[in-house]
């Protein structure tokens, strides 16, 4: 190791290779999750200095642990134990954003922060619109697949994603960065990295479908009385036309009262009445301005139909609101629940039909088997996804935490893959933290499959940690 990297310091120049314990602690653990060691970070600046580096290490027999801004929350973006794995950061490779506004496209390294290529983008009226709470690097999105909070009107990265650059194991280059929306010719090969966590390859640029900035949004917190009152409200705003929906997330009652609670700076809209079984926040979004079409108008008539229907008797509560308003109570619930006790964060997706039934059968195994625990869910129900999110104190059960996590985990997965056809990752991906559970739920032909690739893009196993 102490030889890779003066090799690497003589061919990447002074300040492209860390090895100081001090230097290194930032790369070693997750942001929220994952903890390992490490003897060298290095932080290459463009894709020839990724291939060098790869190379070097694929010839020498070193494993490689991709590295983005860390702020992924399944163990993924650190390296194991065994202090052996180098650390491979893009946080250098964050200089290229080459936006064409005529054909909405940007070509942008892969070590440029999400925050960094919007405020780019913004310039020319623009902006990429997988939207999320943390400020994740370019090509970790595309690794990971990042959904967010607005999956509902643009999609995923899989679906703003036209052009890749990887460089694989061995330090082979691929190179397909064409800003083509249509190209029907065979394979479609970006999309055998996307999602798989960095092990096929490192993401080094990606070209990006990008949209207009939106010059209004109209936002409204609407009380449930249940999930069925929830999902009844989305149906009516998606088919009366709404096109212009851009978010449909839902909070439960147990996860905004824990916002309330630790974020006082926050207003309560509820003020001291009761907080309803569940708060849908309903977002429009329009290019168009004021003058054309007043969505704060549209969504508040939209609203008062759907109250004098007979689908309108289960809500309990409307308050337009401001955007920033909103969403801040939205992004707090996490940290929020974090201040309640112990927090076991599930994310999980099932149809979105099924999506009240499914919370239900869970809060009544919870109230049945585990009765100290609290559901505290929320998420974008809009697109079939929820962060299932159990909260106790530790002093209350009988078990300690790594003994009673397992059990339950398994136990609503369980639910969630057998009766609910649905994943038990709808958007934080596999990592070392759900490695057992792709084991155990993914079809045979599909780990065969992801096999073959593996090993033809990585025989000798040196990318990644996670095992797909």
């Amino acid at each position: 190791m102490q030889t890779l990297g003066s090799d690497l310091t003589r061919l990447l120049g002074e300040g492209a290779v860390l090895t100081e314990a001090s230097d290194l602690e930032k790369y070693e653990s997750g942001w929220r999750y994952g903890a390992g060691k490490t003897r060298l970070a290095v932080r290459p600046s463009t894709t020839a200095e990724v291939a060098t580096v790869l190379a070097l290490c694929h010839e020498r027999g070193f494993r490689v642990i991709p590295q983005g801004a860390n702020t992924g929350l399944v163990g993924a973006s650190v390296p194991d134990a065994s202090g052996d794995m180098v650390v491979l950061s893009l946080e250098r490779l964050n200089r290229q954003i080459d936006v064409d506004a005529v054909d909405r496209t940007v070509r942008v390294q892969g070590g440029v922060l999400l925050s960094q290529l919007n405020g780019a983008l913004a310039e020319q009226g623009l902006v990429f619109p997988v939207d999320l709470g943390a400020d994740p690097q370019i090509g970790a999105m595309v690794a990971t697949n990042t959904g967010g909070t607005r999956l509902l009107r643009y999609g995923d990265v899989r679906h703003n994603l036209l052009g890749l650059e990887v460089v694989l194991a061995d330090g082979t280059v691929v190179s397909g960065l064409k800003c083509l929306r249509k190209d029907n010719t065979g394979l479609d090969l970006k999309q055998l990295f996307t999602g798989t966590t960095g092990v096929f390859g490192v993401v080094t640029a990606a070209t990006l479908s990008v949209v207009p900035l939106p010059r209004q949004r109209a936002v409204a917190l609407v009380g449930c009385a249940d999930g069925e009152a929830a999902l009844a409200l989305l149906q009516t705003l998606e088919n009366h036309g709404l096109e212009l929906l851009s978010a449909f997330e839902v909070i439960s009652a147990e996860a905004l009262r824990a916002v309330f609670t630790h974020q006082p700076r926050l207003r309560n809209p509820f003020g001291k009445g009761d907080i309803p079984a569940y708060t849908a926040l309903v977002e429009l979004a329009s290019t168009l301005d004021e003058r054309r079409l007043n969505l704060a108008e549209l969504l508040e008539d939209t609203l008062a139909q759907h109250v004098e229907t007979p689908a309108g008797d289960g809500l309990t509560d409307v308050f337009l609101s401001r955007s920033d308003e909103a969403w801040d109570i939205r992004h707090h619930v996490s940290e929020s629940l974090r201040s309640e006790g112990r927090v076991l964060g599930l994310d999980l997706a099932v149809p979105r039909s099924r999506m009240a039934a499914f919370t239900q059968a869970v809060r009544a195994w919870v109230a049945a088997t585990y009765p100290f625990m609290r559901v505290c869910d929320f998420g974008h129900w809009g697109d079939g996804g929820t962060h299932l999110n159990l909260v106790w104190n530790p002093a209350d059960s009988s078990l300690p935490p790594e003994s009673l996590i397992p059990v339950v985990q398994r136990e609503i997965y369980d639910r969630v893959m057998h009766e609910f056809d649905g994943s038990y990752s709808a958007e934080h991906g596999v990592g070392p933290h759900n490695q057992g559970f792709y084991n155990l739920y993914t079809p045979e032909t599909t780990k065969g499959l992801c096999a073959v690739l593996k090993q033809h893009l990585d025989p000798k196993n040196l990318l990644g940690t996670t095992r797909l």
